[in-house]
């Protein structure tokens, strides 16, 4: 059984040097070792994750845009399967070679759809009418063509098929293809629809994204690729092929060029599609957590360093207090020995300092305390000082609100003389609305004059994006503009829509403001076209809209503008909010013209 008393008795039989240096290690560098190791592993971890989620992100962004890229050859297919002169083109039995080549001349829509869409490489139908010419539009079905394996697969089976295939018409070269079989149910005959997708869109696409990503169809032929030298092969070919068979989506660590890595997969199936592609981004941990890493092990450095700058000094310090008392030590012997005018020479004001002046007298031992009172004293005038030298150097950093106004209306005039007159105008907007922002108090402010301030920041807003991004619309109804509002109540409504309604909009974001004066009420709707939110999340946002402790930063805003509203007018008044996936977001409200609600 464990006996302290036996410990301290153990304890008590060790030298004071020693036990300063075991209490050291036991106390300070066990802890903070363990403590650094945890932090490093724990850091080296968040940084891997945040890194896979953004990995994962990019791969649905490139999903999403894959399917825009793909979207156009299925309208097209579509439209091709009732396309009534198709029909004819391809089931007329021609007598001679003036009549192909009229019927060719006067259809013309595959050269057409290439021109018009980007995402179309090329349109060529295969078809068993054996008195059609071939002319790289309309091919007769060989039997090379016919024992094709995606040639078997679509004729078996009805719908769209996705091959990387090679295209006799092109040189023989591979592009990723959606093959269809389309049937004329009045001539009991059918051909093969083939719609080549432009490798250019794909591979540009692809191109952007950070890492190893790549796009690959279902017999494993990467159509593009972050690696253009990878392109055209199959995924069998590289040396992590074997860990991707049959591979659901979802995130798997293996071995990438002999390194500890992470792939993510993710499948892609398109609509009235029989197979699909998959879209698969590899990247190495080391090059993730190896700026976390380098951090990690330069915080650990220090951290040992100021361990062993610590250890050196308790050691010292320790060895000094040994000497000291056994200096005194030897000078309660010689008293001991009936030596009764010793004075001790030990000095210092702690516990062996006291022990040596009263070893020698009380005054000694008390003009040694007033010694120590007074270096305290001057000390705390010492950090008083320092404190208020920094309050003094705060202070003087801080910028005049209206130099900043100066200098902003310096840099309008400079940038209008110059030209730039829309340089000019946006620092005149940011300017004013930083002014209006500053002068708001608690009082209320006429309806206007909060259009301003959402006017200005649109405006800048339009400017950071682009009119391609972002447009905007205000109807306003000038009946009641006069009315008094709340300060920064609509603003911050327009600054959601903006910052987290189109934040994943690349184009064609557009917001909307709609005042309405209706008897003696202020109706007020923001509305955005952007991602919209689903209803548990709406359900989510109306409860936290309640809740003083909620932080989410998207929410603030939304949360301010309410609980201002209900206490301003009553329970009745506060946001609504509508939304739907896809379809953008709407917030509204109603304010009494009069100021106060109606009973």
């Amino acid at each position: 059984m464990f006996n302290i008393k036996e410990l301290a008795n153990k304890m008590n039989s060790i030298r004071i040097k020693n036990k300063l240096i075991f209490s050291f290690i036991l106390v300070v560098f066990v802890p903070v070792l363990i403590v650094g190791i945890f932090l490093t592993v724990a850091f080296r971890q968040n940084v891997l994750d945040q890194a896979t989620q953004q990995i994962t992100n990019n791969v649905e962004r490139v999903k999403k845009q894959t399917l825009d890229i793909i979207r156009m050859p299925i309208e097209i297919s579509d439209k091709l399967l009732v396309d009534k002169r198709l029909t004819d083109v391809i089931n007329t039995q021609y007598k001679s070679t003036f009549d192909v080549v009229e019927a060719f001349w006067d259809y013309r829509d595959f050269r057409e759809y290439i021109e018009l869409y980007s995402e179309i490489y090329n349109i060529r139908f295969y078809t068993t009418n054996m008195t059609i010419l071939d002319n790289w539009e309309f091919l007769k079905v060989t039997e090379t063509i016919a024992e094709t394996p995606w040639y078997k697969s679509a004729m078996e089976q009805e719908g769209i098929h996705w091959a990387y295939i090679n295209d006799e018409t092109k040189n023989n070269r591979d592009y990723l293809s959606l093959i269809r079989k389309i049937t004329f149910p009045t001539y009991r005959t059918s051909g093969m629809l083939v719609i080549g997708v432009n490798p250019k869109e794909l591979n540009a696409m692809i191109s952007q994204e950070p890492f190893d990503t790549m796009i690959i169809d279902d017999s494993g032929y990467m159509i593009a690729a972050k690696n253009p030298d990878w392109v055209g092969k199959n995924i069998s070919e590289l040396d992590f092929a074997s860990q991707l068979t049959n591979k659901a989506e979802g995130t798997y660590e293996f071995k990438f060029d002999g390194k500890p890595s992470k792939i993510v997969v993710e499948d892609l199936l398109p609509a009235s599609s029989k197979n699909g592609l998959k879209i698969v981004s590899v990247f190495t941990i080391d090059s993730i957590v190896s700026g976390a890493n380098r951090i990690s092990l330069l915080g650990f450095g220090i951290i040992m360093l100021s361990l062993v700058i610590a250890f050196i000094l308790i050691y010292i310090f320790s060895t000094i207090l040994a000497k000291r008392m056994l200096v005194l030590n030897k000078d309660l012997n010689k008293v001991a020995m009936g030596d009764l005018n010793v004075i001790s020479n030990v000095t210092g004001n702690d516990e062996i300092g006291i022990l040596s002046k009263q070893f020698n007298n009380m005054v000694v031992s008390i003009r040694g305390l007033m010694d120590e009172v007074a270096e305290s004293h001057n000390q705390q005038a010492q950090l008083q000082l320092r404190q208020k030298e920094i309050k003094l150097k705060m202070m003087a950093s801080q910028i005049n609100p209206h130099f900043l106004f100066n200098a902003l209306e310096s840099i309008r005039m400079k940038a209008h003389i110059k030209g730039e007159t829309e340089i000019s105008v946006i620092v005149r907007m940011l300017g004013k609305m930083i002014r209006r922002n500053l002068e708001v108090g608690t009082k209320k402010i006429a309806l206007k004059d909060e259009l301003e301030i959402v006017r200005c920041y649109l405006e800048i807003q339009k400017f950071r994006y682009g009119n391609d991004r972002l447009t905007f619309r205000l109807d306003i109804d000038d009946s009641g503009q006069d009315i008094e509002i709340p300060p920064l109540i609509i603003q911050p409504l327009i600054e959601n829509a903006v910052v987290h309604g189109l934040e994943n909009i690349a184009e064609g974001g557009f917001v909307s403001l709609t005042t309405k004066l209706c008897d003696q009420v202020l109706h007020v709707e923001v509305a955005d076209n952007g991602v919209g939110i689903n209803e548990d999340k709406i359900k989510q946002i109306s409860e936290s809209l309640h809740d003083m402790e909620e932080d989410e930063e998207y929410r603030i805003g939304l949360r301010n503008v309410h609980q201002r509203l209900v206490m301003i007018y009553g329970e009745a008044y506060g946001l609504t909010i509508h939304s739907e996936l896809g379809s953008g977001t709407t917030i509204t409200f109603e304010i009494p013209a009069g100021g106060h609600p109606h009973a």
